[in-house]
């Protein structure tokens, strides 16, 4: 049995900092040592940061990014094309893609990606909305910027099949997707910006 170190406050501290993407176990206590040095300059700061954020941030009706205001600030956004959509698994492939700069356009997150071995079907994703979008808005290019795995790419030949109906209701939209730069097996958030914009401009019809 592993001996204890510090009290149970720090112990729980190092707990969840381990349950953070890319924190292991050595991480946390090295990042909750950190914190506990630092208490004034980051600790306190942090924990008002969390407090603030646990009362104001929440989830985007529209599009499903997270925010403060609700629509959220990219949906307000006057400035983007309105006709176009990219929908993306998650909320960090959103970012990625913002700080690359690689589109102006709107944006549908759709919360994760098909995956039957797990459990994860249509229903558990927001393609229900997306559709719904598509039918209400005037959208004329849907974009699927979805990672390049067998998962992301199943998902996406749902999507283009589900929108593709729309076609009955006279509602004709070109679905498209990421070409040269995103490799196979390739997730978002982890590529580079000039990767990204490039993968955007060169698209190709889904």
């Amino acid at each position: 049995m592993a001996k204890r170190i510090a009290g149970p406050e720090i112990e729980r501290l190092i707990q969840l900092l381990a349950k953070l993407p890319g924190l292991g176990p050595r991480s946390a206590r090295r990042a909750a040592l950190h914190l506990v040095k630092k208490k004034e300059a980051l600790l306190v700061p942090l924990a008002r940061a969390m407090d603030e954020a646990v009362e104001k941030v929440g989830v985007c009706s529209v599009c499903g990014n997270v925010d403060t205001v609700d629509p959220c600030t990219v949906c307000r956004d006057e400035r983007r094309d309105p006709h176009v959509l990219v929908v993306v698994e998650d909320v960090s492939d959103l970012w990625a893609l913002e700080r690359a700069s690689a589109i102006s356009a709107k944006y549908h997150v759709l919360g994760g990606v098909l995956s039957p071995l797990d459990g994860v079907g249509p229903s558990d994703l927001n393609i229900a909305s997306l559709v719904e979008r598509c039918r209400t808005e005037d959208i004329r290019e849907v974009i699927l910027a979805v990672n390049a795995t067998v998962e992301g790419q199943t998902t996406a030949h749902y999507v283009t099949d589900q929108l593709g109906h729309l076609a009955d209701e006279g509602r004709v939209i070109t679905v498209t997707r990421l070409a040269h730069g995103v490799p196979v097996g390739g997730e978002l958030d982890y590529l580079d910006d000039g990767t990204l914009s490039a993968a955007m401009r060169a698209r190709t019809k889904f």
